[in-house]
């Protein structure tokens, strides 16, 4: 496998990562982790827990621009260290974008953001750059 889809796929997981302080803030600030109705416990937290549900649905939400992003460099055989550069860019933007989210550290969260999904036009664009 290569860089790119390494980087997917430890994303994919970074989205189930942000999951679980979500989880651990459901079982001990409301009695328990409701597995009938979570969505609806989810809306109700606050603070931290709160921050984490966020987190866990931006990171649905740019998933499927990264995903793009490398298989528009896959399919038109766009490879190399810039294609490789910028994958691992996303993931560790990332993975510094839910720290961030969890340290309610906003406008530094925004800059991470804005790097991620920097990478992801890039890599969309990237048939233009050879």
């Amino acid at each position: 496998m290569t860089i790119p889809f390494w980087c997917v796929f430890f994303s994919a997981l970074l989205i189930y990562v942000a999951k679980l302080p979500a989880a651990a803030a459901m079982g001990r600030d409301k009695g328990g982790y409701d597995n009938h109705h979570p969505r609806a416990q989810q809306s109700q937290l606050t603070g931290m827990g709160a921050r984490a549900v966020a987190a866990h649905q931006n990171s649905f939400e740019v998933f499927p621009l990264f995903v793009a992003g490398v298989l528009i460099a896959h399919v038109t055989q766009t490879q190399g260290w810039l294609i490789d550069t910028l994958a691992i860019v996303f993931l560790v933007s990332r993975i510094a974008y839910l720290a961030l989210y969890l340290a309610n550290l906003a406008w530094q969260r925004t800059v991470v953001w804005l790097v991620g999904i920097f990478c992801c036009l890039l890599l969309m664009l990237s048939p233009l750059l050879r």
